[in-house]
C-alpha cells in the first residue's frame, strides 16, 4: 500500500516525494491508511508550563515547574524540567533536588480553563463527539466529519494545532488511530509538536514487544504481578489463555487481554459525567491560625465556583477535607437545601465545620469540594431567607465575575482572600 503524505505547513496531500510539493517543507505525516483513519487523541503539551512560557517570555529557556510550595506536589513541568526526571505528581521537594535552579510558579486555573474553552471551542467546530479527559486533552471521533469539511481527519487534524499555535501560542500532540487506546498511545509518541499514526494494518507489529505499563490500569502493583508470571511486554500477555488471566485478574483480565492485541470498542462520548468539582493546598508549614485558615477556605470555594460557573453546573453537596499535621484524614460534608454554585454560599456553610475543627490542631492541606452536580439551572435562586444580606452578596459575586471575565482574574480581590 503506498504512503499517503501530509505537509503540517499547509496541509497539502500527496504521494511519493519527501518533501511537499507546494511549500518545499520536510514536515510531514505519511502513512498508508492516513486518510481512513478517524479516532484521534489531542494534548497539549506541557499544558500549564507552556501557558505560563507563553506568557513570561523570558522563561523560555529554564526549567518551569508549576505546583504548591516545598510540600506541595508538581502539577505539571515544562520539558526542560522533564529531562531533569521531573514529573507530574511529584512531591515538590524532591522535584527541586533534580532541578535546584527550577522556576516554580502556582497555577493559574482560571486562566487554564479559558484557554480550556478556547481549545475546546476549535475542536467541536471540527465534530460534536468530543470527549474531554482533562483542560488540556481529549479524545474526538471525526468518522462523517469529511463530508462536512471537504477534508479527511488528518488533514483537520493538522490544522487543529496549526491554530493552536497561531492563536493560543501553544502546541498540542496529536495521535490517530482505529479506536480510542491507541489513539491515545500514538499521541504520546512524539511529543512535543508531534502527530503519529498507529493504523490497523500495523497494530499488531506495533504493540508485540511494547511493554506491559503501555496498557491503562496497569500501575507499578499490577506490572510486579505480570512480571512475576515472566510476563514483561504484550507478546508475553497474549500467549496467555484469556480463562486463565481472568482467573487471576477477573474483569480487568479480560480488558487487560483485549488492549494487548489493539482492542477497544469504547465510544468516544462526548458528554463526560463530572462527579465533583474540588480544588485544595498543601501548606508550605502546618497552619493552625484561624484567619489564615478562613483565608485559604475563601480561595478554595472561590475556585471551586468559578469552575463549577464555567461549566454552568451547580451542586447540592459540599466537602471540607483536611490532613491535620499527624496527616490524620478529615472530611465534614452538608446538603444545601437547593443546589448552588455561589463561592460566598460554600463558604458561609463550610467555615462553621472549618472553625469547629481547628481547636489547637495545626492542618498541612485543605481541600472543598462540591458534589451532587446538577444543571445551574436547578441552582437556588432565592438567597438564604435567615441572612437577609445573603442575596446581595451574590449579586455583588456575579457582578464582579463579569469584572473579571473582562479585566482580569485580579481586578476585583476580597479582602478575605489576601489572608
Amino acid at each position: 500500500m503506498e504512503n499517503q503524505k501530509l505537509c503540517r505547513k499547509c496541509f497539502k496531500l500527496f504521494e511519493k516525494l519527501e518533501r511537499c510539493p507546494n511549500c518545499g517543507s520536510p514536515i510531514i505525516i505519511s502513512h498508508p491508511e492516513l486518510l481512513s483513519l478517524n479516532i484521534a487523541h489531542m494534548d497539549c503539551d506541557s499544558f500549564y508550563a507552556s501557558v505560563e512560557k507563553r506568557d513570561r517570555p523570558e522563561l523560555i529557556d529554564k526549567p518551569v515547574i508549576i505546583g504548591g510550595g516545598r510540600r506541595g506536589v508538581v502539577s505539571t513541568a515544562c520539558y526542560i524540567a522533564r529531562i531533569r526526571g521531573v514529573h507530574s505528581a511529584m512531591p515538590m521537594y524532591r522535584a527541586l533536588k533534580l532541578c535546584p535552579d527550577a522556576v516554580i510558579l502556582r497555577p493559574r486555573m482560571k486562566l487554564y480553563a479559558e484557554i480550556s474553552r478556547q481549545i475546546r471551542t476549535m475542536m467541536l467546530e471540527l465534530t460534536p463527539a468530543v470527549e474531554p479527559i482533562s483542560l488540556d486533552e481529549a479524545f474526538l471521533d471525526l468518522t462523517g466529519t469529511e463530508r462536512l469539511h471537504k477534508k479527511p481527519p488528518a488533514v483537520l487534524l493538522a490544522e487543529l494545532t496549526s491554530r493552536l499555535k497561531n492563536e493560543l501560542g501553544l502546541t498540542g500532540s496529536v495521535g490517530l488511530s482505529h479506536n480510542k487506546f491507541l489513539a491515545k498511545v500514538a499521541s504520546d509518541l512524539d511529543k512535543p509538536s508531534g502527530f503519529s499514526i498507529i493504523g490497523k494494518f500495523d497494530t499488531e507489529k506495533f504493540l508485540s514487544t511494547k511493554p506491559v505499563n503501555i496498557l491503562w490500569g496497569v500501575g507499578a502493583g499490577t506490572k510486579e504481578k505480570l512480571a512475576a508470571m515472566g510476563i514483561k511486554n504484550l507478546n508475553d500477555l497474549k500467549r496467555w489463555d484469556e480463562s486463565d488471566f481472568v482467573r487471576k485478574f477477573g474483569s480487568s483480565g479480560k480488558r487487560l487481554k483485549a488492549l494487548a492485541s489493539g482492542k477497544d470498542n469504547r465510544r468516544v462520548l462526548p458528554e463526560r459525567s463530572i462527579k465533583s468539582i474540588s480544588n485544595e493546598t498543601t501548606f508550605g508549614k502546618d497552619v493552625g491560625q484561624s484567619s489564615i485558615l478562613v483565608g485559604h477556605l475563601w480561595r478554595m470555594c472561590e475556585k471551586v465556583s468559578d469552575r463549577a460557573k464555567s461549566r454552568e453546573i451547580a451542586g447540592k453537596v459540599g466537602v471540607l477535607k483536611l490532613k491535620t499535621s499527624k496527616h490524620r484524614l478529615i472530611t465534614r460534608r452538608l446538603t444545601f437545601k437547593e443546589p448552588t454554585n455561589i463561592a460566598d454560599r460554600l463558604f458561609s456553610a463550610l467555615e462553621p465545620l472549618l472553625e469547629n475543627e481547628i481547636k489547637e490542631v495545626r492542618f498541612r492541606l485543605l481541600g472543598v469540594t462540591l458534589m451532587d452536580l446538577c444543571d445551574q439551572k436547578y441552582a437556588d435562586l432565592t438567597g438564604d431567607l435567615l441572612d437577609p444580606y445573603s442575596k446581595n452578596r451574590e449579586r455583588a459575586e456575579l457582578a464582579s465575575d463579569q469584572i473579571r471575565k473582562k479585566f482580569g482574574v485580579n481586578a476585583i480581590i476580597k479582602g478575605r482572600s489576601l489572608r
